[in-house]
C-alpha cells in the first residue's frame, strides 16, 4: 500500500517546519493564522452588531386617532382629550356605574412651563389660593404675630386660633404651640428672624401673601384657602372639588 506524502494533505508544511526557530532559542514562534482568526473574529462581532442594531431601528407605527371597534388596543391610538363640562359629566357616570361615594374628591395635574430667558428656570413654589366653591368644611389654624392690641382684637374676630407677639417664639422653636399657617404684620418682623429656619416655607412672606396689614384678608386666605406646591419641578397635583 502506497502512502501519501504529508505535502499532499497538508501543502507547505515541510517548508514551516523547516523555518520554525529550534527549542531553546528564546524566539516565539510565528502564528500567522491564530492572528488573522483573531482579526477576523473582530471583524466578524463588529459586523453582528451593526446588523443587530439595523434590525432594532424599526419606523413607529403612526397613532391612529379614533378607534373603530368598542375593544382596542390603546397605544395604537392617540389618547382622547375631553372638554371640562364633558369631562365632569363623564366622572359622575362613573360614580354611578362603580357605585363609589358621591362625595369623593375630584384631583387635577396642572403642567407648568418654568422654563424662563437665557437657561434660567423658576425654583418649586408653594402657595394658596382662594376657590370660588368652597368643597370642604375643613378650616386651617393661622396664627397671627403683632404686638398692637387692636389688631389682636381684629384677628381673634376673624378667627385666628392663635394671636400674640415675641413671647410666641419660645414656644414654637419648642414645639408647644404647632399651627398650619403663620401671618405677621410688617412692624413686628424684625423681631421673627430666630424663627427664620424653624418654620422655612411658612415663614411669613409678601410672596405668599402672609405679610400685610390686611390681618381678615390673610386669614380667609389661609384658614379657608387650598394649599398647594410645585412637585417634580413642574407639576402641581391637588384637589378641587368633589364629583
Amino acid at each position: 500500500v502506497l502512502a501519501p506524502r504529508r505535502g499532499w494533505i497538508f501543502p507547505g508544511l515541510d517548508q514551516r517546519l523547516a523555518a520554525a526557530p529550534a527549542l531553546g532559542s528564546g524566539a516565539p514562534p510565528a502564528r500567522p493564522y491564530a492572528a488573522a482568526a483573531k482579526t477576523a473574529k473582530k471583524g466578524s462581532q463588529k459586523t453582528k452588531q451593526e446588523e443587530t442594531k439595523k434590525k432594532q431601528v424599526t419606523k413607529r407605527r403612526l397613532l391612529m386617532s379614533k378607534p373603530v371597534d368598542d375593544v382596542y388596543l390603546t397605544w395604537y391610538y392617540e389618547r382622547p382629550s375631553y372638554d371640562l363640562e364633558e369631562a365632569v359629566g363623564m366622572l359622575k357616570k362613573f360614580q354611578e356605574l362603580d357605585f363609589t361615594h358621591p362625595k369623593q374628591y375630584v384631583y387635577i395635574n396642572v403642567f407648568l412651563d418654568m422654563a424662563l430667558q437665557k437657561k434660567k428656570k423658576v425654583d418649586p413654589f408653594a402657595s394658596a389660593v382662594l376657590l370660588p366653591y368652597r368643597f370642604t368644611d375643613e378650616t386651617n389654624k393661622v396664627l397671627v404675630f403683632t404686638e398692637n392690641e387692636q389688631e389682636a382684637e381684629i384677628a381673634r374676630e376673624n378667627g385666628a386660633a392663635v394671636v400674640g407677639g415675641v413671647e410666641l417664639i419660645k414656644w414654637i422653636l419648642e414645639d408647644e404651640i404647632q399651627v398650619d399657617f403663620y401671618v405677621a404684620v410688617p412692624a413686628i418682623m424684625p423681631k421673627l428672624i430666630p424663627l427664620r429656619n424653624k418654620l422655612r416655607r411658612k415663614y411669613p412672606s409678601t410672596k405668599r401673601n402672609s405679610l400685610g396689614h390686611d390681618i381678615p384678608k390673610m386669614l380667609q386666605l389661609f384658614r379657608e384657602g387650598l394649599e398647594y406646591m410645585v412637585e417634580d419641578e413642574s407639576i402641581i397635583k391637588t384637589r378641587i372639588a368633589r364629583v
